[in-house]
């Protein structure tokens, strides 16, 4: 497939299919986002895969809230991405340039994850919205670290949709703002 296409097939799915999702593939998406590049090769992020029926319907209650995220008591996969520490050069460079690497890090490997779903034909969701401290105890995270996303992980069940974006000429310029 052409990249604009995967780009085009890439979206955020819902609606997802009773199905579980082959431990091959997610071991694919889990390779795609470790080969994400990172500010002084830092790799600040840990990818913690859910597919526990039991631990999925606790995730997915933590997920829930203020009508948010109701779809996730479908999915069969959830992941929980982990920021973890900058090495001492990402760190410095976050520090002098008022930028915290890590988070533009964490976006880069996600999109790769998400990317190589897509390709495989499934689903995902990327979400911020979630019961953080629930999480972190579901799964056992340091309090030290911090859970930023969750991605949703399936067989979608719903088609593709048109993307609906701004014009091109509204998003970027040539030479100057």
């Amino acid at each position: 497939m052409e990249f604009l296409e995967l780009v085009n097939k890439r979206q955020s799915d819902r609606k997802y299919a009773p199905k579980p999702v082959a431990r091959e593939h997610i071991l694919k998406c889990l390779e795609a986002a470790r080969l994400a590049p990172s500010a002084c090769n830092s790799q600040p992020w840990k990818f913690i895969v859910v597919d526990d029926r039991a631990k999925l319907a606790e995730m997915s209650e933590a997920a829930i809230g203020l009508g948010m995220n109701k779809f996730t008591v479908q999915v069969p996969v959830l992941v929980a991405v982990v920021q973890e520490n900058m090495n001492l050069s990402a760190k410095a460079g976050s520090i002098v340039k008022s930028k915290d690497y890590s988070m533009m890090d964490l976006g880069i490997a996600v999109e790769h994850f998400c990317l190589q779903a897509a390709e495989l034909g499934l689903g995902t969701c990327i979400m911020g919205w979630f019961d953080e401290k629930k999480v972190k105890k579901l799964l056992g995270v340091p309090r030290s670290r911090r859970i930023q996303l969750l991605i949703a992980l399936g067989h979608p069940d719903a088609p593709t949709r048109e993307k609906i974006r701004k014009p091109l000429e509204a998003i970027a310029s040539w030479n100057g703002y």
